[in-house]
């Protein structure tokens, strides 16, 4: 006949509290779903369905009313959301103002050409006499 070792009871309901809060915080070590459920809390907690039932149905009860006012998505889920819109909206500005600097090049380059060739046609006319360049003041020599 093998013995029992006894339950600890107050380890049992440190272990659902510990479940409840991280899947209600969005990060269970043992739930791969991260769904907010009884069976989701059994898994995480690491205890048995009757054990959670017969001794700690209060605890399991108060993590669904808990998962049940978070409208069964994690806080952090929706977080996550937000963050996610805002970087969405973070990438298509930065899509924009790529698309901006890309004709803000081309436009420079055209005008460069354009810049470039005005002076070739200036050099050929004739017309134009260059100006010699301004000289620099020389500063003092010190004596």
């Amino acid at each position: 006949m093998t013995s029992r070792r006894p339950r600890d009871l107050e380890a049992e309901r440190a272990a659902l509290r510990a479940a409840a809060d991280r899947l209600l915080a969005g990060t269970p070590l043992r739930s791969a779903s991260k769904k907010l459920t009884a069976s989701e809390l059994l898994r995480e907690s690491g205890l048995r369905r009757d054990v959670a039932y017969g001794d700690h149905k209060d605890l399991v009860e108060g993590f669904q009313a808990r998962a049940k006012a978070q409208h069964c998505t994690p806080a952090a889920m929706h977080e996550l959301a937000e963050q996610n819109a805002q970087l969405a909206n973070a990438t298509q500005l930065l899509a924009q103002e790529r698309r901006t600097s890309a004709s803000l090049r081309r436009i420079t380059a055209e005008l460069d050409l354009e810049l470039h060739l005005a002076h070739n046609d200036l050099e050929r006319s004739g017309n134009v006499t260059r100006l010699p360049a301004p000289r620099r003041s020389q500063p003092a020599s010190p004596h």
